[in-house]
């Protein structure tokens, strides 16, 4: 039992530098995203979200209005989000720089978001599951826990 209380004790710190990492990771990614959407507002949106040329990272490189770090920090945050897997219907359109057409969603590209859709979605629940077992096993060591104080208060 000491050794378990152990064992809880020296994971919970680990968590809270992954979480801050995570945290400090997203943050600077939602930076990166912002300032392409404000250097490319026909392209890049949180609203209009649609599916991107092939190839467009070589072509905002190319441009060089944003730096090489920052473009693929937005790049992989933006192509990663949920709206942006919706986008990606069959034979819907990519969009350039410029924000025209520049290419179609193909089949296999359209089925490959349907399935990081669905991956999302399970990985969510999946999270919400296991942080609600957590809670619950909180809960039943605290109400188990209490029961024992009361147990040695009337013993004492």
């Amino acid at each position: 039992m000491i050794q378990e209380v152990n064992k809880v004790e020296n994971e919970e710190p680990n968590k809270a530098a992954v979480s801050k990492n995570k945290a400090k990771n997203r943050a600077g990614n939602q930076a990166a995203l912002a300032l392409l959407i404000e250097t490319y507002p026909s392209t890049f949106s949180r609203t209009n979200i649609r599916p991107l040329k092939i190839g467009i990272q070589d072509d905002l490189i190319a441009d060089e209005k944003v730096a090489k770090n920052k473009i693929k920090r937005a790049l992989a945050s933006y192509v990663r989000a949920p709206n942006y897997f919706r986008a990606m219907k069959l034979d819907a359109d990519r969009i350039d720089l410029k924000g025209e057409a520049s290419g179609k969603v193909t089949e296999s590209e359209a089925e490959y978001a349907k399935t990081q859709l669905k991956e999302f979605h399970q990985r969510r629940r999946d999270n919400q599951r296991r942080v609600e077992k957590e809670k619950k096993e909180q809960e039943d060591q605290q109400r188990i826990s209490s029961k024992l104080e009361m147990l040695l208060s009337k013993k004492g």
